[in-house]
């Protein structure tokens, strides 16, 4: 009993808590690497047992707008390997495996502990059946990142993360998080972190699916009428469900304003996306991918998320769904990546 009242009192509020980074892919090699070399305590996860040894001994190379850093991080295969008891636990691991790691760690944490999903997508809410919900921080990774191997990662650009819990205010525990993920790129708290994390899923709705079903870069997609017509559809379903549930989505990147293109008219929205299609030419979908790695995508928590919330309030969203169909029949094998997919969805 004195033990767990000790543990209450201090809690994440140490100096310097322990902090595990679960995923070792692009965004969670950089997020423990960097914080490693800020001095925090820092244990990854790794599956990749060669990477483990590898990042242990030798080191993670981070390159790109972080730097040129090399760094040494305790690293394991497997979560019930870990020495300590998580004060922070970054979850950077794909959407779908995000229910596995928690269930994994959940056995772990003290009643402070906090558990933050680095996820593409919305997984909190899941998260939170898994964690409790009090320890569950939402974030929004608003910055890109690349893996060349296994002990290599790429901060391809810079940005700020979003963070927040669910459903209660900000405490001190969740301002400590957020001047330690400050040591990488400046963070700001949200009171109202879902919304922020709809509007990231907006846009992975567009560029990621539609690029998954067509195979083709952001340039030549906004570059033909009938793409602009389906992401402006994806966005008019979006934002149709956010009204049904009374959320009140932020402009993406502090930039991209969903409104506008929702309520222009139909020739300045075409022009709006066929310039931000020219600026962002070269962008390749990260669900095409994982297509061609032959990797499960993250479509279900992308336009799925809209597609649940819709039925859930009402709300049609069939261009939604059409596109997730399609994208799980690539994954079955029964439908290949061709721009003859878009006619199913537009035409």
């Amino acid at each position: 009993m004195r033990r767990t009242k000790n543990r209450r009192q201090t809690g994440i509020m140490r100096q310097n808590p322990n902090i595990l980074v679960i995923g070792a892919g692009a965004v969670g090699g950089i997020v423990a690497g960097m914080l490693k070399q800020k001095g925090h305590d820092v244990t990854l996860v790794a599956k990749n047992v060669n990477a483990a040894k590898k990042i242990s001994e030798q080191g993670i190379e981070l390159i790109g707008f972080c730097g040129n850093i090399t760094e040494k991080i305790p690293t394991v295969t497997r979560v019930t390997d870990i020495k300590k008891m998580p004060d922070i636990v970054l979850i950077a691991t794909k959407a779908g495996d995000m229910p596995q790691a928690a269930k994994d760690i959940a056995p772990m944490l003290h009643e402070q502990s906090l558990v933050v999903s680095l996820q593409n997508g919305i997984v909190e809410e899941e998260l939170a059946t898994i964690v409790g919900k009090a320890r569950t921080v939402g974030c929004v990774v608003g910055w890109g990142a690349t893996l060349h191997s296994s002990t290599k990662m790429e901060m391809t650009s810079k940005g700020e993360f979003f963070i927040g819990f669910l459903d209660k205010a900000k405490d001190e525990s969740l301002q400590q998080l957020a001047s330690i993920l400050s040591n990488i790129l400046p963070v700001e708290i949200s009171d109202n972190i879902l919304y922020y994390l709809y509007s990231k899923v907006i846009i992975n709705s567009c560029i990621s699916t539609v690029g998954a079903i067509c195979g083709l870069t952001l340039g030549k997609m906004l570059n033909q009428k009938a793409y602009r017509n389906v992401f402006l559809a994806v966005i008019d379903e979006a934002l149709n469900v956010a009204d049904a549930m009374a959320w009140e989505i932020p402009n993406y990147a502090g930039r991209l304003n969903y409104y506008s293109l929702h309520d222009r008219t139909k020739l300045r929205q075409h022009l709006y996306l066929r310039a931000f299609g020219f600026k962002y030419r070269r962008l390749k979908s990260s669900t095409l991918q994982s297509l061609e790695r032959g990797k499960k995508t993250e479509v279900d928590y992308f336009n799925g998320f809209i597609v649940k919330k819709g039925r859930a309030y009402r709300t049609p969203t069939p261009v939604n769904e059409a596109l997730i169909r399609i994208v799980h029949e690539i994954e079955k094998g029964t439908r290949v990546v061709s721009e003859d997919n878009i006619l199913e969805v537009w035409s």
